[in-house]
């Protein structure tokens, strides 16, 4: 049996690569490794084929941000946890035939993946746990393939029923940053502030345009009031993306980060 570093150089003489900087793929399939050391120095590699060895872990992608595909299927794998998540850029991701065993703490290490369109977890202990496809497609809502089978819309509609009644029902009450106080009425969202002057019957009026009543005997101050809360109030929501990390750091670590706040101001 080969050791890892011979394998991998002689898969490197083949395609007669010289400096590190310049693998893009590496393909280390069907050569009997039992195990894999760290392919950092790999830094700009997007693909790696490691499937059909007898790999029990895969640890070895510690600093491999850029990869986009990553085909780790036909090993011994059971338990990814702590190896894929900083993965963020991948697309294609193949775990099927392992023995991995726990689906949620599975696709848990998936979650930061928003870009992942393709999954295999066909034929490990993990998928034959009830509800299996409807909650992978609800833990990982960008795949439009999962085990070789398109996701269809009444699959991801499904998926949202079932695990996101809570998020589905805060949507439909929540606008611009407030709580919906219900549909829609005859009335504006905004209840206009009135107040009520009462005129003297001394004091003389003139009108503007048939429309606008400036009372002769009020001070230029009153006047700016009363213009003032005939106005109508206005209000606009902002998010706060002040203490929400970069992505670099959230690749980096496992602690949950807060989600940006919602400001509201409101002025006439």
């Amino acid at each position: 049996m080969a050791s890892f570093q011979k394998t991998l150089e002689i898969a490197l003489q083949k395609r007669g690569i010289k400096r590190d900087k310049d693998v893009d793929e590496l393909y280390l399939s069907q050569r009997n490794l039992l195990n894999c050391e760290d392919l950092k120095r790999f830094k700009y590699m997007k693909k790696l084929w490691i499937n059909g060895n007898k790999l029990r872990h895969a640890n070895f992608l510690s600093c491999n941000f850029h990869l986009s595909e990553l085909y780790l299927h036909d090993n011994h794998l059971s338990d990814i946890s702590g190896c894929l998540r900083h993965l963020t850029c991948l697309v294609v991701l193949t775990l099927h035939n392992n023995q991995l065993t726990h689906l949620e703490k599975t696709l848990k290490e998936l979650d930061k993946m928003k870009s992942l369109s393709v999954l295999n977890l066909f034929n490990n202990p993990a998928a034959q746990e009830p509800g299996y496809r409807t909650f992978t497609i609800h833990m990982c809502p960008s795949l439009t393939l999962l085990d070789r089978s398109e996701v269809t819309r009444n699959e991801q509609e499904k998926a949202s029923q079932m695990y996101s009644q809570d998020k589905t029902l805060a949507k439909s009450r929540v606008a611009f940053g407030r709580k919906s106080e219900g549909p829609p009425t005859s009335h504006s969202a905004f209840t206009r502030r009135t107040t009520s002057v009462k005129q003297d019957p001394t004091e003389t009026t003139n009108q503007v345009n048939g429309n606008l009543k400036i009372n002769t005997n009020e001070s230029p101050e009153e006047a700016v009031n009363i213009r003032f809360l005939k106005k109508s109030l206005t209000m606009y929501s902002i998010f706060d993306w002040s203490k929400v990390p970069r992505l670099e750091a959230r690749r980096q670590t496992d602690s949950q980060f807060s989600l940006p706040r919602i400001l509201t101001f409101v002025y006439r």
